[in-house]
């Protein structure tokens, strides 16, 4: 999202760190604690899988308890799914020359994949963090005839031809018991392009850390004039906002990096208005900036999925108001005139006059602002996403609920931090020396 060198989004995020080598020859270390504030819930026997398609920094432990970032979603997945976490480094290590081979031909995601296959006699449900992992991992179940663990896949963005065609050819469909998605478009694209039945595509909001992304944490810093924002990177359309901020009397912030996406800002074309600064930011201080703002703008291409969602529930978490383009894909969260404001894809013109409109009107703000912080605590919160996630995974039978779960008398999960980690490095060495998958 904003600085690359430190931040580990959703979805590209890995557990080395609490991963134990398990080469005969190769030093030993013990797992990393890598710690997350406890929170409330039934605590879960290991009976799922979870993959994160990417490396942890080593600090993450120490950020979080130091408040410098927000909770780390895959980890308090884990906590209350009671699910052992596999990485590209985990996956490495258990796959060795043959992931070495695979990851020279389809990149670390197919190794991550080949991991969970060669690994999926020892759990009931493997929970894939996204298509990029899960689609390799429903090819290889292709190879087995009976046996396999369910199959619940983070679904981001599925409609793509390139895709799709893929999964037709190869069938893959059968081979996924879950497509969990984050907004209505994408459900109704799967649910008509491969006519499953509507339990099967679950379609649950996204979520935000609301305890870090919080007002009260943040003393606002304002400038000698208006000043908005606007955070991202994957299909945002920068050219309409630089040409509808242009001549303003408002200061623009742009923080245009994300650590998960491929595209330019595109804004090396087009002129740089004077009243525009361009940056990136940690997350801390991208909280400050949201405080600092008296909105945010989300400028979005006409997409089918949920591009911008995790800047858009930030600064509605700081009750914030947003002004975000009207998207096919872009419908699930704000309440247009309730939590923020819509406007016509490249319309600068638009645009332009809804950023004065607001800007001129401040109680109007207040109360958009007021409605976004609300709406995200009612269901947009890190902790209503976990929650969801494992009702989907009962539905589909994990074992989640059932023995070995140990709670506090207060309700409260028990389980260290160094519980909540990769597979253990016996249960790995048992499994390299008896497996040939």
């Amino acid at each position: 999202m904003y600085d690359l060198s430190t931040l580990p989004p959703p979805g590209e995020r890995t557990v080395s760190d609490l991963t134990n080598r398990i080469d005969d020859d190769a030093p030993r270390t013990a797992p990393a604690t890598a710690q997350a504030p406890s929170r409330p819930g039934r605590a879960l026997p290991r009976r799922v899988l979870l993959t994160v398609s990417g490396t942890i920094s080593p600090t993450l432990a120490a950020d979080i308890e130091a408040r410098k970032r927000p909770r780390a979603d895959y980890l308090e997945i884990a906590r209350r799914l009671g699910a052992d976490l596999l990485d590209y480094a985990g996956a490495r290590a258990l796959t060795g020359r043959v992931g070495s081979a695979l990851e020279k031909l389809g990149g670390p995601n197919l190794v991550l994949a080949y991991a969970c296959w060669r690994m999926r006699s020892r759990y009931r449900a493997i929970l894939t963090d996204g298509e990029q992992v899960g689609l390799p991992l429903a090819a290889l179940f292709k190879l087995i005839r009976r046996g396999r663990p369910q199959h619940v896949m983070i679904t981001h963005v599925i409609s793509p031809p390139k895709k799709t065609r893929v999964i037709d050819a190869l069938r893959l469909v059968s081979g996924i018991d879950r497509f969990v998605v984050y907004c209505s478009r994408q459900r109704e694209f799967v649910l008509h392009r491969w006519r499953l039945q509507p339990e099967r595509v679950p379609c649950i909001p996204f979520m935000v850390d609301a305890d870090f992304f919080d007002p009260v944490t943040v003393t606002p810093q304002p400038g000698p004039r208006p000043r908005i924002c606007s955070v991202g990177l994957e299909r945002r359309d920068y050219p309409t906002l630089l040409a509808a901020v242009d001549g303003l009397e408002v200061d623009l912030v742009v923080a245009a990096a994300s650590p998960w996406s491929k595209q330019t800002d595109g804004m090396s074309s087009v002129r740089i208005p004077s009243n525009v600064t361009i940056r990136r930011f940690t997350q801390y201080e991208l909280r400050q900036l949201y405080a600092d703002c008296d909105l945010m703008v989300m400028p979005l291409q006409d997409v089918d999925f949920q591009a911008g969602v995790t800047a858009i529930l930030e600064a509605m978490a700081m009750g914030k108001p947003v002004v975000c383009s009207r998207t096919s894909g872009q419908t699930d969260v704000i309440v247009d005139g309730v939590n923020g404001c819509y406007v016509p894809v490249g319309n600068a013109s638009a645009l332009r006059a809804q950023i004065i409109h607001l800007l001129e009107r401040p109680q109007e703000r207040a109360r958009l602002g007021a409605g976004a912080r609300e709406a995200v605590v009612q269901r947009f919160t890190l902790d209503r996403y976990t929650e969801r996630l494992f009702t989907i995974l009962q539905d589909v039978g994990c074992g989640c609920g059932e023995e070995g779960a140990t709670t506090s008398a207060g309700g409260h999960d028990e389980r260290s931090a160094s519980d909540v980690a990769s597979p253990r490095a016996a249960d790995l060495k048992s499994w390299r020396q008896t497996s040939d998958g």
